[in-house]
């Protein structure tokens, strides 16, 4: 206690003076308008910059749980986008779906062998069967394999044994997706014909003969192609939109009519023998 009073004592004059400067300053600000609304605005500034860098800590540590709030919108979305021309309004009606989406991510990942695969964390308790297509934000990824309970296999489009129906993207002309297992950022595009009028940069989309994928889910672009006089179609290269060294989070996409489609065909092509 003593050591409190001496220090008051010893710094009586300095401390008077900071009194009196705060009451000034305390008698100018409620006087006078101008002062006030500079005063409150530092006020504001300064308690802004507090509560944004509250927020930015805060933010910081919840980015797992905004990342999955995220993608569960995304997921919405995505239904909604998949399934609108199979509806009658922008009101889903579940029970019209055609297609049911799921939202993964990616545990394992090839792309330098001939015959790539991936992991995902889903599995059949999740809904995951075989022949349901892997896309991600960006493009078609590949279609799943086989599932055990918690995870699948996904054959990815750079497996030399993949074909995926494939078009240019706003005309009717489609072919085969391909791959010949050499870079793994550019795929083929096979059987369209020569008549076609075709353009590097030209965008090529999933087609409609697919039971797997919808429609016009993006590959990527043309990187060449070429014609030769002796054969009816081109020979193409796509340059994928998917950084196929990179892919983390992934849509499942499921064609609930797929077993109809697949009934009615194989009826066809059974009465045709």
């Amino acid at each position: 206690m003593q050591q409190i009073i001496n220090f008051l004592i010893r710094n009586k004059t300095t401390l008077l003076y900071l009194l009196l400067l705060f009451i000034s300053l305390l008698l100018t600000i409620q006087s006078h308008s101008f002062h006030q609304s500079k005063f409150f605005n530092s006020a504001n500034r300064v308690s802004g910059n507090i509560f944004q860098t509250a927020s930015n800590i805060s933010s910081y540590f919840s980015l797992r749980a905004e990342n999955k709030s995220l993608r569960e919108d995304i997921e919405k979305l995505r239904n909604q986008l998949f399934n609108l021309t199979y509806l009658d309004s922008l009101e889903m009606d579940t029970t019209n779906l055609q297609y049911r989406i799921s939202v993964g991510r990616v545990i394992k990942n090839s792309y330098s062998n001939q015959k790539n695969y991936l992991t995902i964390n889903l599995g059949s308790k999740q809904g995951i069967v075989q022949d349901m297509g892997v896309i991600t934000a960006k493009g078609i990824l590949g279609i799943v394999e086989a599932s055990s309970n918690n995870y699948a296999i996904v054959q990815s489009i750079l497996n030399t044994n993949s074909n995926i129906n494939a078009k240019i993207k706003n005309t009717s002309y489609f072919g085969s997706l391909t791959w010949d297992g050499n870079d793994f950022t550019t795929v083929q595009l096979e059987d369209i014909p020569r008549l076609v009028p075709l353009m590097v940069g030209d965008t090529i989309v999933t087609g409609a003969m697919s039971s797997i994928f919808p429609e016009n889910i993006p590959i990527g672009v043309i990187k060449k192609f070429d014609l030769n006089t002796s054969q009816s179609f081109y020979s193409i290269d796509v340059a994928l939109f998917n950084d196929m060294t990179n892919i983390r989070n992934v849509y499942l996409i499921e064609n609930l009519d797929r077993a109809e489609i697949l009934e009615l065909q194989n009826s066809i092509e059974d009465g045709q023998e």
